[in-house]
């Protein structure tokens, strides 16, 4: 813990996250989302005029847009999938878009091409961000790297030609250029992009840096152990590939029996037709009864039993600040039965901050004047630790002096002349020379409750300690109980922090599981564990180094504010407001959805199986069959938007109180 205090990285350094560079496609730039806002937007014209009933030729001409700007890819992708022998529901939804259009509901199919079109356009987009953040993750990563030549000698190379047993040297606030080992210096390396650790940590000869993170003041001369293609930031990037493709056929419920109800309407269908036919009816009562028999089977209320429900969910969840990125992953909210949490930034708020404020015997100190004291010498020093003195004697009101004389020297803290008396403050690990067992008491008890300890030193003597701790959120605690009551299994600490700090904090949240000093692909190796023994997990993270984790997981979500661009594009949804508590309440919210998507298919069924019956055994006038089935369609759409409801969302009341709605499942 004390080692991470010995140096002070420079500004280039400073802050726990270095954000990835953001490479945006543009929306419009996707075909399908240019087809399906064309697709929308005509149907929006055309809407009003069919409501008004104006003129036919004022409103078919942007129907009949509508139908070919939002089906012909769908359509088109469809017949490509007859090849394979598959029939999708892609092409069902055309054909029976064109079959309402051929005996006179032209706004239904129009209203049933558009809602496919636009499902389509969402999931291109989200696919692509994707991949635009997971490429820009490379940028983490230098593209030169300055290489010691055997004769004394630099040279600057492109860092993907470095080669293992090259020795490349790392100037003050420069990123490391490959994975290795340090074979002279000393420094801080900010390395949050890795590990997720909050703060700097201390390297000397024989510790290994990462390709990508960020050097202190100290100089570092590293010899590369991996070649850059294997280095740890590029085995993120292959895992969160990876990873995103084995999710990718993930689909909605109704989505995974569509093959068979796709292919056994369509011979239904043929065999309404064909079969009158054959014992000798006239064409056209054949055909109407089987265009009849095409409407009231069609899967539109069937779809929109699942759609509605999961859509309000979203928007509701959106409301509250958790932004869902599609409804499959709506409904994947509600299965999961494991939780895992990361520490830094999730559990906490991800900023280091000053906890304890401890004066020692005889130092003719008060905590203020202690604060003031340690503030007025780490003022110069852009080190995180420093920030957050300096902070804490703000918040405080108190008054600095001016540091006069200011160091900052490698491998020992800093040093300043204050009001004239010279001030010292570093870790205790580098001068516990000048302690006494009153420090070393204070010392050691601070590190048992996995805070970083900051010793103070007025004219050589030790006058004070500070207790430096990343806080937890407020809403911590309260999140794990409701989480823990949602899936009937305490979450999982996983976190690359060191074991003394993370089990520490475990305790205060009331998770006793923890998994400490992971790297991201033993996160990932631990999901998989996980997921083996047949659970579905929801990993809740905000950095890099939670990424690969995230795409793996049955169902991820990233912290907003302090997340990395990687993490967020790579997650399922975002918590925005970076208030922890929605956690529980989406997966709550998640349950809810599904429930009503059940009664929707429920509702549904009851109406295809009634009408179906009628058409078959007697006659089922057409304009009866369409009110049924639009009245069925009506009644599932109108359920699912009781989500929409300000009383859907849970309260966070019901988070702490024993009573959180939707348990284990």
């Amino acid at each position: 813990m004390s080692s991470v205090l010995d140096q002070r990285p420079a500004p280039a350094a400073a802050g726990p996250r270095p954000a990835t560079p953001r490479r945006r496609t543009r929306v419009l730039a996707l075909p399908e989302a240019r087809w399906a806002l064309a697709g929308l937007v005509l149907f929006l014209a055309a809407l009003p005029l069919k409501l008004l009933d104006a003129p036919a030729w004022t409103w078919a001409p942007l129907f009949a847009a509508t139908y070919i700007t939002g089906g012909w890819e769908p359509g088109w992708e469809g017949l490509k999938a007859l090849k394979d022998k598959t029939l999708d529901v892609d092409l069902l939804m055309v054909v029976a878009a064109l079959g309402a259009a051929a005996i006179g509901q032209v706004l239904d199919g129009a209203l049933l091409i558009v809602i496919f079109a636009t499902s389509g356009a969402l999931e291109a987009v989200a696919t692509a961000r994707t991949a635009d953040s997971v490429r820009g993750l490379l940028d983490l990563a230098p593209s030169i790297a300055t290489r010691l030549l055997p004769d004394g000698r630099e040279e600057t190379v492109a860092a993907e030609d470095l080669r293992i047993g090259d020795t490349v040297l790392v100037r003050p606030g420069e990123r490391v250029g490959a994975d290795g080992q340090v074979l002279d210096g000393a420094s801080d390396v900010d390395q949050a992009t890795i590990t997720g650790e909050p703060l700097p940590v201390s390297k000397q000869p024989g510790d290994e840096v990462f390709a990508g993170t960020v050097n202190g003041t100290g100089a570092l001369r590293v010899r590369v152990e991996r070649d850059p293609a294997d280095s740890v930031i590029a085995r993120i990037v292959k895992m969160v590939e990876e990873a995103s493709e084995t999710k990718a056929p993930t689909q909605l419920f109704i989505e995974k029996i569509e093959q068979r109800y796709s292919i056994g309407m369509v011979i239904a269908t043929l065999a309404v037709f064909a079969v009158p036919l054959a014992f000798g009816s006239a064409l056209q009562p054949a055909l109407l009864r089987a265009m009849t028999f095409m409407i009231v089977a069609s899967p539109c209320a069937v779809v929109l039993s699942t759609m509605p429900p999961l859509l309000s969910a979203i928007a509701n969840a959106g409301r509250h600040g958790v932004l869902a990125k599609s409804a499959v992953v709506m409904e994947r909210l509600g299965q999961v039965d494991a939780v895992a949490l990361d520490k830094t930034g999730t559990l906490t708020e991800g900023t280091p901050r000053v906890t304890d404020i401890r004066t020692l015997p005889g130092a003719g100190l008060d905590e203020d004047d202690l604060l003031a004291l340690a503030a007025a010498a780490e003022h110069p020093s852009e080190h995180p630790i420093a920030r957050a003195v300096v902070q804490a004697a703000r918040e405080r009101g108190l008054t600095l002096g001016e540091a006069v004389d200011f160091a900052s020297v490698p491998g020992q803290g800093v040093t300043a002349g204050i009001g004239g008396c010279t001030v010292q403050i570093g870790s205790p690990a580098r001068l516990s020379h000048t302690g006494g067992p009153e420090a070393g008491g204070v010392v050691r008890t601070l590190e048992d409750e996995g805070r970083t300890v900051v010793l103070v030193l007025r004219d050589g003597a030790p006058v004070g300690v500070l207790g430096i701790s990343d806080r937890l959120r407020p809403d911590a605690k309260a999140t794990v109980a409701a989480l823990t009551e949602l899936t009937g299994r305490t979450p999982v600490l996983v976190t690359g922090d060191n074991e003394r700090a993370a089990r520490h904090l475990a305790a205060e949240v009331g998770i006793t599981d923890v998994r400490a000093g992971l790297l991201p692909q033993d996160k990932v190796a631990a999901v998989r564990e996980w997921e083996g023994e047949g659970l579905r997990v929801l990993v809740v993270g905000d950095g890099v180094n939670d990424a690969p984790a995230l795409a793996a997981a049955h169902t991820g979500i990233a912290m907003g504010k302090a997340g990395s661009d990687l993490a967020l594009e790579t997650a399922d949804a975002v918590v925005v407001r970076d208030e922890l508590a929605t956690i529980p309440a989406v997966v709550a919210l998640s349950r809810r959805a599904r429930r009503l998507v059940v009664q929707n298919l429920v509702i549904a069924g009851i109406f295809i199986t009634a009408l179906v019956a009628w058409d078959l055994i007697a006659t089922l006038p057409l304009p009866l069959g369409v009110a049924g089935h639009e009245g069925s369609t009506v009644i599932v759409g109108l359920n699912g938007l009781r989500l929409l409801r300000e009383a859907a969302w849970p309260r966070p009341a019901e988070e702490t109180s024993g009573r959180f709605p939707g348990g284990p499942s």
